[in-house]
Parts: C-alpha cells; structure tokens; sequence
C-alpha cells in the first residue's frame, strides 16, 4: 500500500513546486518519523527561499533555526569497523559510506535551514553545500527576520560568511578571536588563551598552558576484576574471609 503520509504529500508538494534543476527533494531516516529535505545551490537560496514562504500551497513562514556543518572528517573512522556499519552508534564509521543521499560531492561545508509551516503543520530541513576555505552565502534575512543572530553564529563559529547581512560580527567569542572554534581543524585548546590583567586593566592575551587531556578511563579497581601479583585474586580472597 503507498505511503500517503504528511512526508510524502510534502514531498510531492515540493517536487511539484520547486523546479528540478533549482531543488532537489529527498526523504531522511532521521528523526522522529523521517524528516523531508530540499537541497539547493547557494545561487538558487534566495529563490527557493522566497518560494517556500510565499506558495500558498508550502507556507513555511517560520525560520527556526540556522546552523553550519563541517564535512571535513565526516565518515572516517576513529577505529576499524566492519562493513555492515552504520551512520550512528559505536559501530558507524569504516564501513559506512561518506554521504547517503543528497548531492554532497566531498564538499566541506554545509548550511542548514530548519523550518516551519504552522498552518499546515509541516517541517522542513533545507540544505547548501559550499566549498572554499571561506564559503559565501547569501543572507535570508530579508525572507525571514529571525536568521539574523543564527547566521552571525555561524559566521563566529563555522566561518561562513552571509553576505548581505546588515551586521555580521561575532556573537559568542570575542572581536579579537582568531580562527573559527567549530571548524573540524581548530584545535581543541584554542591558539591562545585569555585573561585580565589588573595591572593593565584590560583583557591580555597569551599563549596557551591547558595540557591536552586524554579522555580514556584510567580506573583500576581491586576488585574480583583484578588478580594480585602472584596471589589470588581478590574476589576469592574476600570469599575466604567472609567464610572463615
């Protein structure tokens, strides 16, 4: 029997809708239930953007949320898996592929528009692939308000510059920061660290002293887990006592 759910009247609204050539539309597993995404180019954002909030038939008025993607390591396995891997969990990685669905193309750089129909209670991801070491996308704040301290934390934190944008400054980290905290390259301690000098009365900046910190679980218990040096183990050893 067909899937005659909300995902696939979407769907085929969008497909109907949007012209191939400046949209492409295809259904995600993940989710609650799936979700439905439309990819574009970022020459086609605006037009697609536009689109979606002024079809009758579409009405996604609402702008919930903006955020950034880096690619840059997606897919690579921090340990050897087999080939019936998956996307999530421990066993995804080597044997999963680096992109299911869509038109990633190795690009590095992803931005991601989740919205909102209320009238017709729909939802919707909208995906742009970019590329460069500083990718450009035009701003959506004309087309929804909302986008406007959602970019600027993409900009902060991903690099991503949107142009257009009446004021694109960094919204989390401070105006002297170098460098972008979320990219995939950044390293985890940063390339300086900050502090306020009474003496000077302001904020200085110095190189880094956190020691990198490796997360691995270290805790040996002497327990029935863990034989004693040419003794018995523990848990026989606490067995005896409580016997005797």
């Amino acid at each position: 029997m067909p899937d005659t759910g909300p995902r696939t009247e979407l769907g085929a609204r969008l497909r109907e809708r949007l012209a191939p050539e400046v949209a492409r539309v295809h259904e995600s597993a993940h989710g609650i239930g799936g979700e439905v995404v439309c990819e574009t180019d970022p020459q086609h954002l605006l037009e697609v953007c536009e689109r979606l909030r002024d079809d009758p038939d579409l009405g996604f008025e609402q702008l919930i949320d903006v955020c950034a993607v880096d690619y840059a390591a997606y897919g690579q396995a921090d340990w050897e898996t087999s080939e019936t891997a998956t996307a999530s969990g421990f066993s995804r990685g080597a044997g999963y592929g680096r992109f299911s669905g869509g038109d990633w193309e190795g690009k590095r750089f992803a931005v991601v528009y989740q919205l909102l129909s209320v009238s017709r209670n729909w939802r919707l991801r909208l995906k742009v692939f970019l590329e460069g070491e500083y990718p450009r996308l035009p701003s959506v704040i004309g087309v929804w308000a909302s986008a406007d301290w959602f970019e600027r934390e993409a900009f902060d934190l991903f690099g991503v510059l949107f142009e257009g944008h009446p004021d694109l400054r960094r919204l989390l980290t401070d105006y002297g920061f170098v460098g972008h905290p979320f990219r995939k390259d950044f390293p985890l301690s940063g390339h300086v660290e900050m502090r306020y000098d009474p003496e000077k009365g302001r904020v200085v900046y110095e190189p880094v002293t956190i020691e990198e910190r490796v997360l691995v679980p270290r805790v040996i218990r002497h327990d029935q887990r863990y034989a004693r040096d040419g003794g018995p183990e523990e848990g026989e050893a606490g067995a005896e006592a409580g016997g005797a």
